[in-house]
């Protein structure tokens, strides 16, 4: 289904056996959200444009909102989701700020089209996000979610090989997925 997207030089990774099932695909995505920040980040720093867009973000929950219902989602709970997506991409975009206002010498040479080259990736990957919510709905309104996705998360990270900085946010951006029934 959605494993073969590729998004920005960022494929999506092989499960290994021992993932979770229903779990790995929408942890992925969320991954791969997470990374394309940097090119947020690097679009963005030594500009006038914020990190937080107000604008932006509200255009992306209006339409996550608007798709829920039709994917049988409560459209609280997939605002709530995207909002940890968005917020979790802040904090990479901050912490990339931080590292590049630090040590000048590892900016990002170049300055990606935000508005061609990294939207529209964000867009994909949303909407492979909430088509994942919708295909894990039960396994994520089971009591194991929270274990289960958990574990996910840490195999999804360790495939990727993220920084503290990714694994963090990558943590953040699923902490809402599991539902409380």
């Amino acid at each position: 289904m959605l494993c073969a997207l590729l998004v920005a030089g960022l494929p999506a990774v092989p499960a290994p056996a021992s993932a979770s099932p229903g779990f790995w695909e929408l942890t992925d995505l969320a991954a791969r959200r997470v990374q394309i920040a940097d090119k947020v980040a690097a679009a963005k720093f030594g500009t006038p444009s914020p990190i937080d867009d107000p604008v932006r973000e509200h255009r992306i929950l209006d339409s996550v909102a608007a798709k829920a219902p039709g994917l049988g989602l409560d459209a609280d709970d997939v605002m709530r989701f995207f909002r940890d997506q968005i917020e979790a991409n802040k904090v990479v975009q901050r912490g990339l700020y931080a590292r590049w206002t630090e040590h000048p010498g590892t900016r990002p040479p170049e300055r990606p089209d935000l508005a061609t080259e990294v939207r529209p990736v964000i867009d994909r990957l949303n909407a492979g996000l909430l088509t994942e919510l919708a295909v894990t709905l039960d396994a994520r309104t089971r009591r194991s979610c929270d274990v289960r996705l958990a574990v996910t998360v840490r195999l999804v990270d360790a495939r990727r090989g993220l920084d503290r900085l990714h694994s963090g946010a990558l943590s953040e951006s699923v902490r809402s997925a599991c539902r409380r029934a």
